[in-house]
């Protein structure tokens, strides 16, 4: 239920993006009109501009690093949540089994004896989508900044047009590589990863992948930018190896005292 009400809200973002930024295609400059187009289309290629040092692809590069950087306690709160979410999970599991009949009786205690669980925790089931929901608005800005701002659209780097795909594919390559890391990086600290989760690892690298081939070329450079950030990121500070080992530790040291208990209560008994 959790999972498919994260597909539905992730699909109504874009849905919601799509409508913000609607269909224009005119050029875009200090005159022009409405708010998505003026006040945000336009800042974002003024600061692209500002950040770009005679290359746009530059200032793509160093845009998109800021952006992550401004994201940092974000993703730091999604990454907190996450952990919380996944020490509830015996919890659940008990709840599950405990109303584990499908009348709608019981499905409805169950859901509330979930949101109950969740309160009492502080947890937000959907706290995992609040990156996404940041990004998406920032992602389309930029393609419509690029799409319509004829300084980025008419702008070149390395082998790249900015203003057109990529015509190699290598950046719309390296994007999904780099997203299939960083989303399988995410999901690998996470235990019982299920249904839609474990399918976001393969849908999200395509669809960068497909959106990458057929866009701007300068979008699938902000992918690639954005995405290997996320992964040294989670890297350095969520490292799922680093966790693993640490579970593996704390396991390992539990047995270790449960066979400790054991072995004293035989040579009490003994002893009696």
């Amino acid at each position: 239920m959790k999972n498919k009400k994260k597909w539905v809200f992730i699909l109504s973002m874009f849905v919601l993006v799509l409508i913000l930024t609607g269909c224009g295609t005119g050029e875009i400059n200090q005159s022009s009109a409405g708010v998505w187009d003026r006040y945000i289309v336009y800042y974002f290629g003024e600061a692209i501009k500002a950040l770009s040092f005679g290359n746009p692809g530059i200032g793509i590069i160093i845009f998109t690093i800021i952006i992550r950087i401004i994201l940092l306690p974000l993703m730091h709160y999604q990454t907190k949540s996450m952990r919380k979410t996944q020490e509830l999970q015996p919890k659940l599991k008990e709840l599950q089994e405990k109303y584990a009949s499908k009348d709608s009786e019981t499905v409805r205690k169950l859901q509330e004896e979930q949101q109950r669980l969740y309160s009492d925790a502080g947890v937000n089931p959907l706290s995992g989508c609040l990156p996404l929901l940041v990004q998406l608005p920032i992602m389309m800005a930029l393609w419509q900044a690029i799409s319509r701002i004829p300084e980025l659209t008419q702008g070149t780097f390395l082998w790249l047009e900015l203003g057109k795909p990529d015509p190699t594919y290598i950046l719309p390559i390296l994007a999904a590589i780099f997203t299939f890391i960083s989303t399988r990086l995410t999901t690998m600290s996470q235990s019982n990863v299920q249904g839609a989760m474990k399918a976001m690892n393969y849908v999200m690298p395509l669809m960068i992948l497909f959106m990458g081939v057929k866009l701007a070329s300068g979008l699938s450079l902000y992918w690639v930018i954005s995405n290997a950030f996320q992964v040294l990121q989670t890297l350095l500070i969520n490292n799922p190896y680093k966790l693993r080992r640490e579970q593996e530790a704390e396991e390992q040291r539990k047995r270790e005292l449960e066979k400790a208990l054991r072995k004293a209560n035989t040579s009490k008994k003994r002893k009696k």
